[in-house]
């Protein structure tokens, strides 16, 4: 028989005063090492009923599941899905902790049942198992203390009956996790837990909390402001963090990071209350910046998954300057409809419609996704990536498996395989979307199935069909402010850290249309319908040629397609033509070489607005130098007498040049004297010619030209009067070629 009861009292009193609370653990966020730190804690004193009946349902769905001939403590049958009913989202998170604890120290909770015989108990059923559990932990989470009732909440039978059992056995509970304690060697239980277990709970512990701002409700420069106004420093890394320290975050430009010791303080903080900085996984916050990454003005967006609705709001104002929509799959009843709608709106969103079929059971062609160019698709997965896995069930509706797999460290391969071929059926439902051009896929795994191998399956299985371009993998862009480099991976992958979570970002966008069998024609014909190209009808004033050339740089950096590489290419070509049209010779004078200067470097300073590579012109349009070629463009206006119809299309504002007379000497049947030609055409730059005989020839009334490709006028030209003496010209005939020697004799 063990000792009498004064050693069981002493007993008791050691494990009162040894037994360390686990809250007690306090892990430094200082490059991420860990320490344990005394502090002075406020006696708990329990939870409301209805938090201990949540976290025993809880509880039962994800227990340990033991071999039959190694089953001591039966927990009833758990085949029907448990209903939860939460008053906030404390008692929420409360409850889902409770169960977390149970189940990571269930061995030893089962133990100290069997070594005290408390259990079994005829009037503790086996439904009422969980129960037990749960409270057993709490009590001794509470150092086997009285718990302290609230007047104003319901009483719960079964909650009371297993409480005043289990206080009334405290002794023998509190003298058997005494002696487990000791057969483990462990000064306070947390050490009984594998060592695995224990790394990963350090680590999660020590993550930096990522804080999106809410520029619905507050700008950057006003956030900085405020947390300065509260004692908080700003610093250039995780590296440099010392307690009340934050960063920005390297890859999203409204990312704020902090130390994870400050998370009480941070959410006490107005800023919080108010809507206006949001605490959420950075992983949520890469896909939707290279979702907006991938959007136009106007292109809608399409959620696959409900998920947080923090997800959905900080796309809502991502998309605050642009005429977006994003449609959100799978709100399926109205009181969920209603709740995301008032949360949403309490945050400032506007711009959100909800849908309440699966993201699966909506057509490609249905019409009120016509104008959805990409898809957010953030599929339920394994989720071993997360840091805290707490916070990411409640956050995305998770599932409380979770939890289980996260003790074991890793999924079971039918769970994997159910997964994977759930996320590959979204995927290639998401492919089939003609009218979409791009698709976020995002997981917080770290298994390859649910990661490169689905998008591997997906992009070979040719779902989106022939009669669309088909999709390839590209490099994320997360955002024009942000302060990363670009990335040169295929795939966006972070692994799980002491200060990240581990994330996995595919971006899958459709191949550009083969420029090869595409005429000059037709694609300046797309560009004039898509407005990038002046009207030779309507002349713009100076505010509207302001505006557009500001939403065509826009386009540019925002877009996606074609249509900007267009507008690119007949920039540079007009830019040619005029530098090709302005004569650059030794025997130009000074003041005209003075002036073609000027006017080249105005055209320098009008291209360095929207450079362009080579390589991203069309091939069709590379081998086009003929139409900047001033030698054979005169030819073919001299013989043809009509402009191209090209040229029509990139037709400037027409301006009138005064240009000197033009003398072509050529031979005539009365003999070689030279007169002036009656055809019309013009040298640009020559204010006049020598004949053969070598005298000045006198000038002649000028004549109105309006050039087509000319953007501005020539002011050097109507300056002739002025020039110095005419330079010797090499005659030409009516042609515009030179004449052979003899002819000139």
């Amino acid at each position: 028989m063990p000792g009498s009861k004064s050693n069981l009292v002493s007993l008791h009193e050691d494990v009162t005063n040894d037994t360390s609370d686990l809250s007690e653990m306090k892990i430094s966020d200082e490059k991420g090492s860990v320490e344990k730190r005394t502090k002075t804690l406020t006696e708990k004193n329990g939870y409301h009923d209805s938090v201990y009946i949540n976290a025993a349902k809880i509880f039962q769905g994800i227990h340990t599941e033991k071999r039959k001939d190694r089953i001591l403590v039966r927990y009833g049958d758990d085949s029907v899905p448990p209903t939860l009913t939460f008053k906030d989202e404390y008692s929420q998170h409360v409850s889902y902790e409770l169960a977390f604890n149970a189940l990571k120290y269930q061995d030893l909770l089962e133990e100290i049942l069997l070594d005290s015989c408390v259990y079994p108990c005829q009037s503790i059923p086996d439904e009422l198992t969980s129960l037990l559990v749960v409270m057993l932990y709490d009590l001794q989470d509470r150092k086997f203390q009285a718990r302290e009732i609230f007047d104003e909440e319901e009483p719960v039978a079964e909650v009371r009956k297993t409480e005043r059992y289990l206080y009334n056995f405290r002794t023998k509970l509190a003298a058997a996790l005494a002696r487990c304690r000791i057969k483990h060697g462990a000064l306070s239980i947390e050490y009984i837990l594998p060592e695995t277990v224990r790394k990963q709970e350090q680590r999660a512990s020590a993550l930096p909390l990522c804080v999106w701002i809410n520029t619905f409700k507050i700008s950057l420069q006003d956030v900085f402001r405020d947390l300065k106004k509260k004692g908080f420093t700003r610093v250039e890394s995780v590296s440099d963090f010392n307690h009340y320290t934050y960063c920005m975050d390297q890859h999203c430009h409204d990312l704020l990071v902090f130390p994870s010791s400050l998370k009480e303080e941070l959410l006490n903080l107005d800023l919080f209350a108010d809507c206006k900085l949001l605490l959420q996984d950075k992983s949520r916050s890469l896909a939707v910046h290279s979702a907006q990454a991938l959007l136009n003005m106007d292109d809608d967006i399409i959620v696959a998954h409900v998920g947080s609705h923090l997800t959905i709001a900080h796309m809502s104002v991502l998309t605050i300057h642009s005429m977006s929509r994003i449609f959100v799959c799978g709100v399926k009843s109205s009181a969920k409809a209603d709740e995301l709608t008032n949360l949403l709106s309490h945050m400032g969103c506007k711009n959100i419609q909800l849908l309440h079929e699966d993201f699966t059971e909506i057509g490609p062609t249905d019409p009120r996704l016509q104008k959805a160019k990409v898809i957010l698709l953030l599929p339920q997965c394994s989720g071993l990536g997360v840091g805290n896995p707490i916070d990411f069930i409640l956050n995305e509706h998770g599932d409380a498996g979770l939890l289980r797999d996260v003790l074991q460290g890793s999924v079971s391969e039918d769970k994997l395989s159910i997964l994977a071929e759930r996320q590959l059926n979204e995927l290639m439902h998401a492919m089939k979307f003609n009218k979409v051009q791009a698709i976020v896929y995002c997981t917080c795994s770290v298994y390859p199935e649910e990661n490169e191998l689905v998008v591997k399956k997906a992009l070979e299985s040719g779902v989106e069909g022939n009669k669309v371009q088909p999709y390839r993998v590209i490099p994320p862009v997360f955002s024009t402010c942000s302060n990363s480099k670009a990335s040169t991976e295929t795939f966006f992958k972070m692994e799980p850290s002491e200060i990240s979570s581990g994330c996995f970002l595919a971006i899958l966008a459709r191949e550009k249309d083969s420029s090869e069998n595409v005429s000059v024609k037709d694609i300046l014909a797309r560009a004039a319908a898509k407005g990038l190209l002046d009207s030779t009808v309507v002349q713009k004033s100076k505010e509207e040629e302001k505006k557009q050339k500001v939403t065509q740089c826009r386009r540019n950096i925002t877009g996606s397609g074609i249509e900007p590489k267009i507008a690119e290419f007949l920039h540079h070509q007009t830019v040619s033509s005029i530098k090709a049209e302005v004569p650059v010779s030794k025997a130009v004078s000074n003041v005209q070489q003075k002036n073609v200067n000027r006017t080249n470097s105005y055209i320098q300073l009008k291209k360095s607005i929207n450079p362009i590579s080579d390589t991203a012109l069309p091939k069709v349009l590379k081998h086009t130098s003929h139409l900047s070629s001033m030698g054979k463009t005169y030819d073919r206006q001299t013989l043809a007498r009509k402009p191209r119809t090209e040229r029509k299309r990139v037709v400037l504002k027409p301006v009138e040049i005064v240009l000197p007379p033009v003398i072509t000497p050529y031979l005539s049947s009365q003999g070689n004297k030279p007169r002036v030609s009656s055809a019309r055409h013009c040298f640009h730059g020559w204010t006049g010619a020598k004949g053969s005989s070598g005298r000045i020839l006198p000038p002649t009334v000028s004549k109105v030209v309006k050039p087509a490709v000319l953007s501005r006028p020539r002011p050097w030209l109507q300056e002739s009067s002025n020039f110095a003496p005419p330079l010797y010209r090499r005659p030409v005939n009516v042609a515009g070629s030179a004449l052979p020697l003899q002819e000139r004799m």
